[in-house]
């Protein structure tokens, strides 16, 4: 059951506009800016109460929408919602025009037209970044991006879709993601707003709820790519400098994996490659691979459970 939902999420995802990505994107922000607005007061009991309310609103309607249709239609009508949870949750289309254009100007020799797309993408100042840094910077997005919208998503949806809550990890991940990135933007645009009650919340709880989905991610891309520099970059993250220790983790596998320098300290092996455009049809394979890899144990697991 739950191969076939991810199946038919990931087949739909791909030819989802683009526009339905920006409306759910707003959609979510919109929902937690109001929670913000409206019940945190700046004590640390309030930041952990907004992060609770954000998560728990949007999680118990989607579980009890899931029991309702157990309880009346039956398992097809659960597998269709299930479906369309993951087509919304899933998000490789919310970063794969973005690499896309970029791949394409570089592809073409045009880095004027790369780094002004790069910094359209990432809201940055890219004007004077040489072209491995921008190879650099689109990987290191792309592979994250990848991570928080596809394999994070898979890892949660698939751990209490067994427990019998339905597409309730899918949502309760992606929301978790929302609040700890949109905790971020607040924390950096405001110095008053430092260390904040909702951004120590949403850091420490999102820590927990990445734990594992990193660690699956940095180990899948082990697995389908060069498999001792992932593990050797892995256990040397902690020589990187990131907001969140899970994205060090998954970083540092990924370009272990495809044996790419990961900034200007080697982290991933004394071999590694400085980035270049090549690296980013890499970074497809590897990301491809993983999707594979996931859907190959999501059968595995769908077809135990029909012979047991």
């Amino acid at each position: 059951m739950n191969f076939f939902a991810v199946l038919f999420a990931l087949l739909i995802e791909q030819v989802r506009p683009l526009s339905q990505n920006n409306l759910i994107h707003h959609g979510v922000q919109a929902w937690i800016k109001w929670v913000m607005r409206n019940f945190d007061a700046g004590k640390p009991h309030h930041g952990w109460f907004v992060w609770w309310l954000a998560m728990l609103v949007p999680c118990l309607a989607v579980l009890a929408v899931h029991w309702a249709l157990v309880l009346t239609l039956g398992w097809w009508a659960t597998a269709l919602w299930s479906v369309a949870i993951l087509y919304l949750t899933l998000g490789f289309r919310q970063f794969s025009h973005h690499f896309t254009e970029i791949r394409d100007a570089l592809d073409s020799g045009d880095e004027d037209r790369a780094r002004q797309l790069l910094a359209e993408w990432l809201r940055i100042d890219a004007s004077i970044l040489p072209h491995s840094e921008i190879v650099r910077h689109v990987i290191e997005h792309s592979v994250l991006a990848a991570h928080r919208h596809v394999f994070g998503v898979l890892v949660w949806y698939t751990a209490l879709a067994a427990l019998g809550l339905g597409p309730v990890g899918a949502v309760a991940y992606r929301v978790a993601g929302y609040v700890y990135r949109h905790a971020l933007r607040t924390e950096s645009a405001s110095a008053e707003l430092d260390a904040s009650s909702l951004s120590i919340g949403a850091n420490k709880a999102w820590e927990v709820m990445d734990w594992v989905p990193a660690r699956a991610t940095a180990l899948g891309f082990a697995f389908v790519g060069n498999f001792e520099e992932a593990i050797d970059g892995w256990r040397r993250h902690g020589e990187l400098s990131f907001p969140s220790k899970s994205d060090a983790i998954v970083l540092a596998a990924a370009f272990g994996a495809i044996n790419v320098q990961l900034g200007l300290s080697d982290a991933t092996g004394v071999t590694a490659q400085i980035p270049q455009s090549a690296h980013l049809r890499a970074v497809v394979g590897l990301v491809w691979r993983t999707v594979v890899l996931w859907m190959v144990f999501l059968a595995l697991i769908t077809l135990a459970r029909l012979l047991g």
